[in-house]
């Protein structure tokens, strides 16, 4: 076991901005604020790590130093994390098992001794046991979507893993109202222990195209200043089901001849599917309107190039890029799914449509592709919503609440 302690400690690098160096063990020894040691399945591309990584380089540097322990590991995604006092660390549990990863859970804790473990979806539950033994006093744990194998929570396995280590949470944070309800009723947490937590946008980031911009981050010659842009944004797998969009989108071949020439679709993101969706466009024979950019830093400026955005996927906790399109001034079509209610208001600055519905959502394309008054009205109604109501303060200063109250009881 020494051998694989020795794994860990190369494992763990610092994260920080470029040309930042990482804290000296002395400093780090002289460091009064409390560590917070956030558990995740990986820090990768995704909604959750997004949300992750925003909300350590939003927070006050001063009142919180933060760690990060994957249950797996990580990739080129922990250098947006922008504080050079962040530690990354990974125990890749596919490739040691559950009980050496649980061991060396409770030797990183006994070493770092963080003042708060934050713990998140059901991958994140395995770090609560060896945290405890470890001396841990306060143990936060996350909701922020639906597994694949459980999409509307009605599974029993989960659920029951979930109570079972509900006493060694002190306190939740769900990012949904959905989810919120499914811990007081399926898992059976008391209501005062849930704290209901939407994410944030960065509204000064995430923009809306001005007016005769040019969209310099799509290809050269994809799409022109007269051509309508449909796009989404997410990892290519299964729970986000960019068929679907796919379908749609050629439907509109044969109900909207007259418009088609000027539509184009672009699905960014990478991931498993990426092969798989790549042979779609082909059995459709839409390759020269459609765009599948993989895997992308600059997610901003695409989605600013953006006429509409839709988000097909089969189950959501909160969407960050449905926020990040509101934030963008764009009309949102999504599932009816989880936390997309509590975002989109339907009629409002979007629809809404059943997860697998083509028929629906070409309808709904060929509306909103037809109608730049209609597009017009409902992006900007999406960008007054997310400046208004998910703003990055509000996430940040409602996270630290729940750490200053688990902290303080601890």
């Amino acid at each position: 076991m020494m051998a694989m302690h020795a794994a860990l400690q190369a494992d763990s690098e610092p994260a920080g901005g470029q040309g930042q160096e990482p804290a000296t063990a002395e400093a780090k020894g002289n460091d009064t604020r409390p560590l917070v040691l956030h558990v995740i399945h990986h820090l990768v591309m995704g909604g959750l790590e997004n949300g992750l990584v925003n909300l350590i380089n939003t927070m006050p540097p001063e009142r919180y130093r933060h760690a990060i322990l994957c249950v797996e590991n990580y990739n080129d995604f922990r250098l947006r994390i922008q504080r050079a006092d962040v530690e990354v660390y990974a125990l890749h549990r596919s490739r040691i098992g559950i009980w050496r990863m649980r061991l060396e859970m409770l030797r990183l804790c006994r070493r770092l001794k963080p003042a708060i473990v934050h713990s998140r979806n059901m991958s994140g539950l395995d770090v609560l046991l060896p945290a405890r033994l470890a001396g841990v006093r306060a143990c936060v744990h996350g909701e922020h979507g639906w597994d694949v194998g459980d999409l509307d929570g009605s599974q029993w396995k989960p659920a029951l893993l979930r109570r079972l280590h509900a006493p060694l949470i002190d306190r939740y944070i769900t990012v949904s109202q959905d989810l919120a309800r499914y811990l007081a009723r399926r898992v059976g947490v008391a209501q005062p222990r849930i704290k209901q937590v939407y994410n944030g946008v960065d509204t000064a980031r995430f923009l809306p195209r001005a007016a005769g911009a040019l969209r310099l981050a799509l290809p050269d010659g994809f799409a022109g200043p007269d051509d309508i842009l449909v796009g989404t944004v997410g990892r290519l797998q299964p729970v986000k089901d960019q068929a679907t969009l796919l379908r749609a989108f050629a439907r509109l071949r044969d109900t909207q001849p007259a418009l088609w020439p000027r539509l184009r679709l672009a699905i960014v993101g990478g991931g498993p599917l990426e092969q798989a969706l790549h042979a779609l466009v082909a059995e459709l024979g839409v390759q020269q309107q459609v765009w599948l950019s993989g895997a992308r830093d600059d997610v901003p400026a695409i989605l600013a190039s953006f006429d509409v955005f839709v988000l097909p996927s089969l189950s959501e906790g909160i969407s960050n890029t449905i926020l990040e399109a509101m934030a963008c001034g764009l009309p949102v079509l999504a599932t009816g799914v989880g936390g997309n209610l509590e975002l989109v208001r339907d009629g409002e600055c979007g629809r809404y449509f059943k997860p697998g519905d083509v028929d629906a959502l070409a309808a709904m394309l060929a509306a909103y592709c037809g109608d730049p008054a209609l597009r017009g009205a409902h992006g900007a109604a999406s960008r007054k919503i997310a400046v208004e109501e998910f703003s990055m303060a509000a996430m940040v200063n409602n996270y630290m609440a729940v750490y200053d109250s688990a902290a303080k009881r601890a």
